[in-house]
């Protein structure tokens, strides 16, 4: 079990200037618990929540306070406008999109008081989320939940984060600061025809905030009883009129949870992390982002080694584990008109992971292009071509070990979908197919079939 209830007061200063030269943030953290810790942050906390009329009248500076709007206070129309790339790899209305789809805002991140990722995944239906231990998540979509899910294609600004190793997605090491996030979109439901095999029940596309969108500096931290500290400074900057660049760092150290005795568990861990973003308008049809991370982590876990010469009785053992590892991203994006645009992307992705039964070493290039353009007036075409190429070494032990423990995997892929007008704004056909060809089973076809009716 973990400490749960931690509440925390956030205090959120806006310079009035567009776009602010700085932005100030303060968490304070603590246990419901009866220490001292816990009453000292919270009293601190309520304190700087008291003093912070004084403050903004002080600094001239408007108090944007965390109050979420009423729901039905937003027109129809602004719900249903909501821009989403995920489901066609086009910019598109949420209402226009043929999946289910939910989209979670930097508003709802900023008002969840969530820390991690999984924990806001928590807000979208249909998605299972389970906290195994403080530092292993399994998150799945329709159900068949597991700390590796197999049929989820996780994304982060069209970079795939899901390892072939075990088939699944290490949560742990995904520790992108919730204040760069523009959205995350969910999709509940087949979306193999657009990202590949594994996107059998569903798709999760974590979207990163323009540069030009994170300018001036940003400070976060807090601490508190399970999560001893943790901290995100940021630094954005205009390269010149049509650049922008964003760096940042944080780190984490989250405590370990609790055993059904009250003893801490074997669980803690850090995880230090940074990167950058840079975004280019090049000419008035051509923009350019180059972006990146570098992450290092240490966890301890707890394992059950199993030995010939006892097989029934398993062995208990406590070791730290570490993950380190980084990529560069880079993307090209050419707009002619509005159903007329080329989009190129290649990405570097490099992970070193050493647990006490396995080691892993991979490194992953990606090349990905696509092509949007209409038809007539009644056809939206978009086709595109991929490459990747995994290769990874990994170390065995007593417990477990690979037969092949070099292996490179080629995959590549090709998809094509074609958006039919029917009606106009009535009825929309939808017909596509992705094919792809893996070391493993060779050619594989995904075909797809989708009408959207609006009454």
């Amino acid at each position: 079990m973990n400490r749960l209830a931690e509440p925390r007061i956030t205090l959120y200063v806006n310079n009035i200037k567009s776009p602010p030269p700085w932005r100030g943030r303060v968490r304070v953290g603590g246990s419901l618990r009866n220490n001292t810790c816990s009453r000292v942050l919270l009293s601190a906390g309520m304190l700087a929540l008291l003093a912070t009329p004084v403050l903004a009248a002080e600094a001239d500076l408007p108090l944007v306070m965390a109050t979420p709007e009423k729901l039905s206070e937003l027109p129809l129309e602004t719900l249903l406008n909501m821009e989403v790339t995920s489901v066609s790899r086009k910019s598109q209305r949420l209402a226009d999109a043929a999946a289910a789809v939910f989209v979670i805002s930097q508003d709802d991140i900023r008002r969840s008081g969530a820390t991690t990722i999984p924990d806001l995944l928590r807000m979208a239906p249909g998605v299972q989320v389970a906290r195994i231990d403080a530092n292993k998540w399994a998150v799945s979509i329709r159900g068949i939940n597991g700390r590796f899910a197999s049929k989820l294609q996780v994304l982060k600004d069209g970079r795939s984060i899901y390892t072939p190793l075990f088939s699944g997605v290490y949560w742990e090491a995904l520790d992108t600061p919730l204040e760069d996030i523009e959205r995350i979109e969910v999709i509940r439901g087949p979306g193999a025809a657009m990202w590949g095999a594994n996107a059998v029940n569903g798709v999760i596309n974590i979207i990163t905030r323009h540069a030009g969108d994170t300018q001036g500096i940003m400070l976060s931290g807090g601490a508190g009883s399970t999560e001893k500290g943790f901290g995100t400074a940021r630094f954005g900057t205009k390269l010149s009129d049509s650049s922008s660049l964003r760096l940042y760092g944080k780190y984490v150290d989250k405590g370990p949870g609790v055993t059904a005795d009250g003893a801490d568990a074997p669980d803690g861990w850090n995880l230090a992390s940074g990167g950058f973003r840079m975004d280019a308008q090049l000419t008035s049809s051509d923009t350019f982002t180059l972006q990146g991370d570098y992450f290092n982590g240490r966890y301890t876990d707890q394992f059950n080694l199993y030995t010939m010469q006892n097989p029934g009785v398993p062995v208990v053992q406590t070791a730290n584990s570490t993950s380190a590892g980084g990529n560069l991203l880079a993307r090209w994006q050419r707009t002619l008109s509005d159903t007329d645009n080329i989009s190129l992307q290649a990405y570097f992705d490099h992970s070193e992971r050493d647990f006490l039964i396995i080691g892993e070493n991979r490194n992953t290039l990606d090349l990905d292009f696509q092509h949007r353009f209409s038809l007539g007036s009644r056809q939206d075409i978009l086709w595109g071509l991929g490459y990747r190429y995994s290769y990874d070494r990994t170390r065995g032990s007593q417990t477990l070990s690979l037969t092949l423990p070099n292996q490179g995997l080629n995959l590549y892929s090709a998809f094509l979908q074609d958006e039919i007008t029917l009606l106009p704004e009535k009825l929309v056909l939808i017909l596509g197919a992705r094919v792809e060809h893996n070391d493993y089973t060779g050619i594989e076809i995904q075909p797809n079939g989708r009408l959207i009716w609006t009454p």
